[in-house]
């Protein structure tokens, strides 16, 4: 959901304006959270093929991401010099490819194991087409459920950059308690810029950055962002449970509005005018 904003003509006092968003909005957009918890709701994606990129190597031919993640990941591997040294192991799956997996796990590599690194159908992000597993290209089999991602060369560079190009490691060490899942430093999750940074410098999972900018809202503090690139805030409005959320915006150059996937929507604004302190 992203649009450019209203602007107001020189000399014009500064005003805002309003939007109105049904509840169903709530499960759409790039910062949804889908965990254990919170399953996919929205409807599928724009997707489009991985082989459409140009620049990506696939595991399959028939890969698909949804069109921005896909654009940012071609990006991001471009920038990095990576695109035949890394490739694409998995993107956007059906609810049917998901229990597939799932089950072939289950008879495969035991419960624990399973539990461990794949998510219950209906509850996988790649469902959503907004996340990818990537791994190194390599000669030899590769691993598809846990891919070779290593610390070093073009796949460290891959991580250094991500952030940058709106992705983060969704399963981090140490964050198992709350994510559900063990580390993957092979999957990663496309959730846009700033908000990516934002996760990296506080060493967030996507659990807790969704609760913690609920602490912003538009009349009070902003979480704003003071490093390279243009500047953007951001700020969460709870949904109403019945009928729509109005949402206030200000004067400002563009937004994004997403919804969390479990009762609000995360609001993100660039170019606007001085409206709050940030917190750090």
């Amino acid at each position: 959901m992203e649009r450019i904003a209203e602007q107001l003509n020189a000399g014009e006092r500064e005003v805002s304006f309003t939007l109105q968003l049904d509840r169903e909005e709530v499960h759409r957009g790039h910062l949804l959270l889908v965990n254990a918890d919170n399953p996919v709701r929205s409807a599928r994606a724009c997707l489009l093929p991985v082989s459409d990129a140009g620049n990506m190597h696939a595991f399959q031919p028939a890969i698909e991401l949804e069109e921005v993640c896909m654009r940012h990941l071609a990006a991001l591997l471009a920038a990095v010099q990576a695109s035949d040294d890394i490739v694409v192991v998995s993107g956007y799956r059906s609810q049917e490819k998901q229990r597939a997996i799932y089950e072939d796990s289950l008879r495969d590599n035991g419960p624990e194991y399973t539990a461990s690194y794949v998510a219950l159908p209906g509850r996988s992000e790649h469902q959503t087409g907004l996340a990818v597993d990537v791994g190194e290209r390599k000669a030899g089999e590769l691993d598809f459920i846990a891919p070779s991602f290593p610390d070093e060369g073009k796949c460290l560079a891959f991580k250094e950059g991500a952030a940058r190009y709106g992705f983060i490691q969704r399963y981090q060490e140490g964050k198992r308690a709350i994510t559900g899942i063990a580390c993957e430093p092979w999957h990663y999750r496309y959730v846009g810029s700033p908000h990516a940074q934002w996760m990296k410098r506080l060493n967030y999972c996507l659990e807790e950055y969704v609760q913690y900018v609920k602490s912003f809202e538009f009349d009070g503090e902003w979480l704003e962002w003071d490093s390279e690139g243009p500047r953007a805030a951001a700020y969460y409005v709870r949904a109403e449970e019945n009928g729509p959320t109005e949402i206030s915006l200000p004067v400002c150059g563009s937004y994004q509005v997403s919804g969390n996937n479990v009762d609000g929507f995360i609001v993100t604004v660039y170019g606007m005018n001085d409206h709050a302190t940030a917190r750090r």
